[in-house]
């Protein structure tokens, strides 16, 4: 069945129509980034050092960055916390299968901030 307005038989494309922006950027290891790929997901797979200009590429075409632990630990600090200070995009670290890296402690994050750290 066909969306109302639409010729019988035609439907739209999981792309977004008119916008060139994909909706979520992954950037980690190749396993990990084969099963985002999967979901639909733009992935890229940084090369040893290229980690910090793949997270700007990122940043430029998305509005949502999911980043790799094992990746976000080769980015320098200042810059990583001000992607996941920013308020577009929406950058976040995600644990990933290569490393074992875990993203960072967000309840213990979060209770520092509210002084609620003992």
């Amino acid at each position: 069945m066909s969306p109302p307005g639409r010729p019988k038989g035609e439907y739209r494309s999981a792309q977004h129509e008119g916008n060139p922006m994909t909706a979520v950027v992954f950037v980690g290891d190749a396993t990990s980034a084969a099963g985002f790929r999967l979901a639909g997901v733009r992935a890229i797979v940084p090369a040893a050092g290229g980690e910090r200009a793949a997270l700007r590429a990122a940043r430029e075409g998305a509005p949502l960055v999911l980043l790799a632990a094992s990746v976000a630990a080769r980015v320098p600090a200042a810059e990583l916390s001000a992607a996941l200070a920013a308020l577009a995009p929406i950058v976040a670290v995600v644990p990933d299968i290569a490393s074992g890296a875990a993203p960072p402690d967000l309840a213990a994050r979060l209770k520092a901030q509210l002084g609620l750290a003992g």
